[in-house]
């Protein structure tokens, strides 16, 4: 069987197969409870702390700053509500951006269920936040800022240093949204200035069901999952020992390899970018055209249809939309519409992002059929 050319890295990931071996032990043999005093519980409880100093030297933080979750949504939501709970006698008023990830924004948008209020900043043309803006948000009252590293749909990295500093110069929290960042450009939280970060490790070539959140020193959010005490009597439940052993390693590998990992999603993208633009009209570049994630393509293509673009190219390109059409109805992605790209732009709006795996013969054989498919579209 033939597959697509895969072009939707930041959709997911492939498990690295090094990743794999290092987990495999602890499905086969090394199966015990952490928890557990004898032998079968020491090998993995030593595995999952081993695990926690591989994330903690890729973020550059402590290890008992890293706890580990289900995944960057469950990050998320324990950063946001956790530390609002935590400091509600305090202030009830967030800050976030208007392109931030549903993991994101729809926990904001539960906790005015409970009496707390959200600022919702906007962005530029380029899908950046301006600190000036965030700035300008900010009120006696606010407790917690949460701005993503860099945008899942177009790619755009944001000031968070920047954000980070502003914030602790009025005594407030710093959190950022890092699942898509980590391993394509720096999340070294030092240099961030950041007090949380949320990562997933099916990002980064590790199975789905895994992820981690730092949590800087000092702070604690509140914890909603109450049992046996793991991870630090904050998140209680027997860990996920392969999955954890796996996000080490993926972590361990990408740290190994960054430089080279941003040349190669780069010439990719690059490679793409100036096959379709070469022989297509009405091709328009969504995101901040240099300051973005190395991998990350947004295009759109004028007077047509993602969803119809992704029907002709399907069985042989895998991409994501960044609009749906639907009869008379057309459903633009929220970070499109927060950049106020015109309709007959947005609604023709392909996401495409290189990887590990990608290579130059993939590019080829993609633009190959993504021209062919326009073309047999702008001609319908």
């Amino acid at each position: 069987m033939i597959h697509p050319v895969y072009l939707d890295y930041n959709g997911t990931t492939p498990n690295d197969p090094r990743v794999i071996e290092a987990m495999r032990p602890f499905i086969d043999t090394l199966f015990g409870n952490p928890s557990s005093s004898h032998w079968y519980g020491i090998q993995p409880k030593r595995a999952v702390e081993a695990a926690r100093r591989q994330v903690a030297d890729f973020l550059n933080c402590k290890p008992h700053e890293i706890f580990f979750t289900s995944g960057g949504t469950e990050s998320n939501n324990h950063a946001i509500k956790g530390m609002a709970r935590a400091l509600k006698e305090k202030g009830r008023h967030i800050i976030t951006t208007t392109i931030e990830h549903p993991a994101v924004l729809e926990v904001c948008r539960y906790l005015e269920t409970e009496g707390f209020e959200t600022t919702y900043v906007g962005v530029d043309p380029t899908g950046r936040v301006q600190v000036d803006d965030i700035c300008a948000a900010i009120r006696p009252d606010t407790i917690m800022i949460s701005v993503m590293h860099a945008n899942n749909e177009v790619g755009t990295i944001q000031p968070v240093r920047e954000i980070a500093g502003l914030a602790h110069e009025k005594g407030i929290l710093m959190h950022t949204d890092a699942a898509q960042s980590t391993g394509k450009i720096s999340t070294n939280v030092q240099d961030l200035g950041v007090d949380l970060l949320s990562m997933a490790g099916h990002k980064l070539y590790a199975p789905k069901g895994i992820g981690a959140l730092f949590i800087k020193e000092g702070f604690l959010p509140e914890k909603f999952c109450h049992g046996a005490g793991q991870e630090m009597g904050w998140r209680a439940g027997t860990e996920n020992v392969p999955w954890i052993v796996g996000l080490g390693q993926a972590c361990e590998l990408a740290g190994q390899s960054l430089p080279q990992a941003q040349t190669h999603l780069k010439q990719m993208r690059d490679r793409l970018h100036q096959g379709v633009v070469d022989q297509l009209d009405n091709v328009q570049l969504n995101g901040d055209p240099k300051d973005r994630l190395p991998n990350t393509l947004s295009l759109s293509f004028k007077y047509l249809e993602a969803n119809r673009i992704l029907e002709e190219i399907g069985l042989e390109v895998a991409a994501s939309a960044g609009a749906a059409c639907h009869a008379n109805t057309v459903s633009l992605s929220h970070v499109l519409e927060a950049m106020q790209i015109p309709e007959q732009w947005a609604k023709g709006t392909l996401r495409f992002s290189t990887g590990r795996m990608t290579t130059s013969d993939h590019i080829d054989q993609a633009v190959t059929v993504v021209v062919q498919a326009v073309k047999r579209l702008q001609t319908d």
